[in-house]
């Protein structure tokens, strides 16, 4: 297919691709995934867009509560984004999370999708108390590109640029990108599919600024751990999730100008 030339887009995954850190509980969220659908729609004005992304999900829950509804909106360009979630819990399996990854990309370019994905930054270079599953990341990361090469899938770098674990791409929580994160990761999977206007001007650096250090750099590692780890933990040792009673918030292909959801879908989602 031309560069550009998509009509149906479906974004699948969790929270990242829904949008949390990009917008709020008064405007709603955008996210990589609603920015993308917008360069795409300025190539070609007939696009319809769908995002089945749920918060909290890890990657089998992906495939098995998204990868149907996809299949059944008969994309010609799809987004399959999963796995940090996985990347956090205690019993983490590189290989059958790439391994539920593979079904989707399997599936969806069977389908006659064009199917792309991302890599995953270095998450201990942004929350310096996760540096210890950085070997995970890298195992994750070299078994997303495997599968993605046997099925023929393009694959968004957004991993191996040192500007993705710059602070400011990420929100406060440390989980989620930043609206200029977002922004990023847009551009990059536009500069992949060789979207017209696209180029590498999502790698570059952002300009320097004041790190915090000694006990400045203390202080703010326990206050994100207070803030935002410690009910992330409460959760998983309650068997909760942030994605509990959540349904995807564009469940059909719409043009961008059409609202997706009347006003009681809307609220029984709720942002946070």
């Amino acid at each position: 297919m031309p560069s550009g030339e998509y009509l149906r887009y479906v974004a699948l995954g969790d929270s990242h691709t829904e949008g949390l850190g990009d917008g709020d509980d008064t405007v709603g969220l955008r996210g990589w995934a609603d920015r993308l659908a917008e360069h795409l729609a300025a190539v070609n004005p007939g696009l319809r867009y769908a995002n089945l992304a749920v918060r909290g999900r890890v990657a089998g829950q992906v495939r098995a509560e998204q990868l149907g509804p996809a299949l059944a909106l008969r994309p010609d360009l799809a987004t399959v984004v999963a796995g940090v979630n996985d990347l956090l819990r205690p019993r983490f399996d590189a290989a059958r999370v790439a391994e539920h990854l593979e079904e989707m990309f399997a599936a969806l370019t069977a389908a006659g999708a064009h199917v792309v994905t991302l890599t995953v930054p270095d998450v201990g270079k942004i929350a310096p108390l996760a540096r210890p599953i950085g070997s995970r990341v890298f195992d994750l990361n070299t078994r997303i590109r495997a599968a993605a090469d046997r099925h023929n899938v393009t694959v968004a770098e957004t991993g191996r640029e040192a500007v993705a674990t710059d602070a400011r791409m990420w929100s406060t929580d440390r989980l989620h990108a930043s609206p200029l994160g977002h922004e990023r990761i847009a551009a990059a999977v536009a500069q992949a599919l060789h979207l017209p206007g696209s180029d590498d001007a999502w790698t570059l650096p952002l300009p320097p600024q004041a790190v915090p250090a000694g006990r400045q750099a203390v202080a703010a590692e326990l206050r994100w751990a207070a803030t935002f780890l410690g009910p992330w933990l409460g959760r998983r040792l309650r068997g909760r999730s942030s994605g509990d009673g959540r349904t995807a918030k564009r469940p059909r292909l719409l043009p961008l100008s059409a609202a997706p959801d009347s006003p009681a879908d809307a609220g029984q989602r709720e942002f946070s």
